[in-house]
């Protein structure tokens, strides 16, 4: 099994639309790469600690299934935003663990950039830090159906 953090504005829309897929074995919602220890959805909000929602997904096969899914879904060509969600804790990220994983993924982005008018911006970085967001964040849409989601989940 592999392991790899995205983020892709709101995580509750990036989960519920990996969580379909048959390559995801399972995933959590939680903060990546925070400058605060265990930090929570309010203090995250307010743009101090670094952090961006984030969604880890331990996955069965190839990176490049997890990345396709993540790139049908975003917008890599705006910052601090997806949908509705606006400020830094929205961004768009690729969070590694190894080396490998950075190559194929910037190769991945090279691949992919001339389907794109402007700059893909879509953050890769090395993963510092992953904090599980509160339990009422997990698996939200699935426990609130109705919730808001900016992603089509069923394209």
């Amino acid at each position: 099994m592999n392991r790899i953090i995205v983020a892709g504005g709101c995580f509750w829309g990036v989960e519920a639309y990996f969580k379909k897929k048959s390559f995801v074995v399972d995933s959590t919602v939680g903060y990546v790469n925070s400058k605060v220890e265990q930090p929570d959805y309010k203090l995250v909000c307010t743009g101090t600690t670094g952090a961006a929602e984030a969604v880890e997904i331990m996955y069965e096969g190839d990176l490049t299934k997890v990345l396709e899914t993540l790139f049908h879904i975003i917008d890599p060509t705006i910052i601090n935003r997806q949908g509705h969600d606006v400020g830094s804790q929205y961004r768009t990220g690729i969070y590694y663990e190894t080396e490998h994983d950075q190559k194929l993924i910037l190769r991945f982005i090279e691949s992919i950039q001339g389907s794109y008018a402007k700059p893909i911006v879509t953050e890769v970085m090395p993963l510092e830090n992953f904090w599980p967001a509160e339990a009422y964040h997990q698996d939200y849409l699935e426990k609130n159906p109705g919730g808001y989601c900016h992603i089509d989940l069923n394209s």
